[in-house]
């Protein structure tokens, strides 16, 4: 069974940075995709960042130019590199991964458990 574990999150200033991390085990197969979702209170889950196995990436507009999504494939690890952060940032951030084991299977996702990022202001 894939299990996701989150670190990282924590309560910091405008303007200050944060980096979290995820680490996924319990697969034998290559990760096709990592992402980064996060929840603000009273609105609905949303993208905020994500990295193909490619290794290219696409960002929520919010945080273009602030943020950065990278994967260290050798640990099956995904990060979230958060810099400028504002208080609309504050929110739980959650860990996604999808594993296609071959090019005929179905696409497995799984989600971690949610790390708590409060941006104060």
């Amino acid at each position: 069974q894939v299990q996701l574990v989150e670190s990282g999150g924590g309560l910091v200033q405008a303007g200050g940075s944060l980096r979290l991390s995820c680490r996924a085990s319990g697969t034998t197969f290559s990760i096709a995709r990592m992402a980064w979702y996060r929840q603000a209170p009273g609105k609905q889950r949303e993208p905020v960042a994500d990295i193909a196995s490619s290794g290219s990436t696409t960002y929520a507009d919010s945080v273009k130019g602030r943020f950065t999504i990278y994967r260290n494939n050798a640990k099956d690890t995904v990060f979230l590199q958060m810099n400028a952060l504002e208080p609309e940032d504050t929110g739980v951030y959650s860990c996604y991964v999808a594993i296609k084991p071959s090019y005929t299977s179905p696409v497995y996702e799984y989600w971690g458990q949610g790390t708590q990022v409060t941006v104060s202001s």
